[in-house]
């Protein structure tokens, strides 16, 4: 971990990140964790820099081990009507409020707030520089992994297990094969200029 100034005397400190903002599929999810002092958890990380199995772990012992978490989203048409970041937000003020301790102070991940009922402060890259966020961004990965293998299953032609829904040439490759399903985002752009090719939208 990098140092990091925590504000001072100010109780219980929530940890928010948001997993999902680059895919063309299926929600953005977000975490919130309140870790607990008492019981340290070792090796937390940007979940990006982490394995799968690794990650896997790290969540178990996150639930185990925290004084609260809770997770948030919103879905492929919220993203649509909203846009990415107002989304993001949304579902960021949906972890923080399903905690079931109410913390009294925020640190979130990157340089935007959501508005919240306590002072916040936006962290960048505080996924590898505050452990509250850093196990909030493995929480919210490991979810939204599990939902791209769930769809996988639902769509097995389509990837979604390798890819995740990020734009890659295999996904695209996919979209340009089978086409938009469902739960694509209809305004992201790979998959609006499908539907303008196909269903003049």
């Amino acid at each position: 971990m990098e140092q990091f100034e925590y504000p001072q005397n100010v109780g219980l400190i929530a940890g928010v990140d948001e997993v999902g903002r680059g895919p063309l599929i299926g929600a953005v999810v977000t975490a919130a964790v309140i870790l607990d002092p008492q019981r340290p958890i070792i090796g937390l990380a940007d979940s990006k820099k982490l394995s799968e199995k690794k990650r896997l772990l790290l969540a178990e012992e996150i639930k185990q081990k925290a004084l609260a978490w809770s997770l948030g989203r919103a879905e492929a048409e919220e993203i649509d009507r909203l846009n990415i970041l107002q989304a993001s937000l949304l579902a960021m003020q949906r972890a923080v409020a399903a905690l079931a301790l109410q913390p009294h102070f925020v640190l979130v991940d990157g340089n935007k707030l959501p508005h919240l009922p306590m002072p916040a402060q936006a962290v960048v890259k505080g996924d590898s520089r505050v452990a509250e966020i850093s196990a909030a961004s493995i929480l919210a990965k490991v979810a939204r992994d599990q939902e791209m293998a769930q769809l996988d299953r639902q769509y097995p032609h389509y990837g979604l297990a390798k890819h995740k829904g990020y734009p890659t040439a295999l996904h695209l490759e996919k979209l340009h094969l089978y086409g938009v399903l469902p739960q694509h985002r209809k305004t992201f752009a790979p998959v609006r200029n499908w539907l303008q090719q196909h269903c003049g939208k």
